[in-house]
């Protein structure tokens, strides 16, 4: 990565935001309130999010595409992983599954919306592989299924008990790691012409780019990234992730309380917008790059990346943990992660989008968040 692209704006703004790391570890230790430690450990994850995903791709980079891929694909919510284990740690287990809902709406609504809405209102039409869409859409409909189905045999049953739910769900989860074990080596090794599209353009355009610039030669042999000068990046960042999550979770029930917000509210909307600022920032950029390909595949992937790997191995390590974590989720939650599976799925059925089906995306999304904040506090859940 150079100087020129460190520093650029978008940079600039998560470098700035590196302050609150050191103001929320000063509130948690100078006692400044809960609120105030809640509010600067979120502010203080969302730049750690984003030098996590620069790091994962400087190492993906010099790792070659197979290895950079897979890398990719694990670590793509990291953060919203880590956030999700300490909640788990903590007992928190609603908490934990309306982020995991909240992620995959934020996604699929807020950040594919932003995306088509500012890609739009630069660009008349904008398009994309409407292979890859469908197939990504079939997965998230098999995502819907699975997170359904242990609902409905809870609520359709008499006295069923808790460890069948659980047991039910691990089993679920596992076939859920498995599709999506079989989904990267579709788009890794069996089918990567059709996610290779953009970035070839992508490539084209650099090449032109370089062509047309002086000293063509020293570009070209240009050092690549260092290496472990990355792999300390991710690892100090996943280190204060850590760190900032237990701030953030620690204060979150006392914060929300003081906020008048519902744990709920709190995990559906708020914590996806600190776990996913990095990648909304990526999608709108690309987009306004007319790269819609790239921007599509950051949204909807990392929705399917939540629903068929994060959410799978929260309900396995909380079996191992002996956390009551399981795929038994509020069926609020999942009439709203169905309507947002369904939106998504129309509009990017085509391999086309516009402005105005971004608007479309983030009514969907205002709607969804209006009613998550005068959702009545559930038992349990605020």
């Amino acid at each position: 990565m150079s100087l020129k692209s460190i520093f650029s704006f978008k940079n600039l703004i998560f470098i700035g935001f590196l302050v609150f790391i050191p103001i929320s570890l000063t509130a948690y230790f100078l006692k400044w309130g809960s609120l105030a430690v809640f509010l600067t450990a979120g502010l203080g994850i969302i730049p750690l999010a984003a030098w996590m995903g620069v790091a994962t791709e400087e190492i993906a980079g010099v790792a070659g595409p197979s290895l950079g891929g897979l890398l990719n694909a694990t670590f793509g919510n990291a953060t919203e992983l880590i956030i999700a284990l300490v909640a788990l740690n903590a007992g928190l287990i609603d908490v934990v599954k309306a982020s995991l809902t909240g992620s995959i709406i934020s996604n699929l609504l807020l950040v594919m919306g932003f995306a088509m809405l500012l890609g739009g209102l630069r660009y008349k039409e904008q398009e994309f592989q409407s292979v890859v869409a469908r197939v990504n859409a079939s997965s998230m409909n098999l995502a819907v299924i699975a997170l359904l189905l242990p609902t409905a045999v809870d609520y359709t049953s008499d006295g069923i008990d808790e460890a069948t739910i659980q047991t039910l769900s691990v089993a679920v989860a596992v076939v859920l790691i498995l599709v999506y074990g079989l989904s990267l080596l579709f788009s890794m090794q069996t089918h990567t012409y059709l996610y290779e599209v953009g970035i070839a353009e992508s490539e084209n355009e650099d090449r032109t780019a370089e062509t047309l610039a002086e000293g063509l030669t020293e570009e070209v042999s240009a050092p690549r990234p260092d290496l472990w000068v990355w792999v300390g990046v991710l690892l100090v960042s996943t280190l204060l992730v850590a760190i900032e999550s237990e701030l953030l979770v620690g204060t979150l029930e006392e914060a929300t309380a003081r906020l008048g917000l519902t744990a709920l509210f709190t995990g559906v909307i708020l914590l996806p917008v600190v776990g996913n600022a990095a990648e909304h920032a990526t999608a709108v950029t690309v987009a306004l790059k007319n790269k819609m390909d790239l921007s599509v595949s950051v949204a909807v992937g990392s929705s399917m990346q939540i629903a068929l790997f994060v959410a799978p191995v929260l309900v396995i390590v909380g079996w191992f943990l002996g956390k009551p974590m399981d795929l038994d989720f509020n069926p609020f939650e999942l009439v709203a992660v169905a309507v947002s599976v369904l939106i998504a799925n129309s509009i990017s059925s085509d391999g086309r989008s516009n402005w105005l089906e971004g608007a479309l995306l983030l009514a969907t999304y205002t709607v969804l968040g209006l009613a998550f904040y005068f959702h009545p506090v559930i038992e349990g859940i605020g």
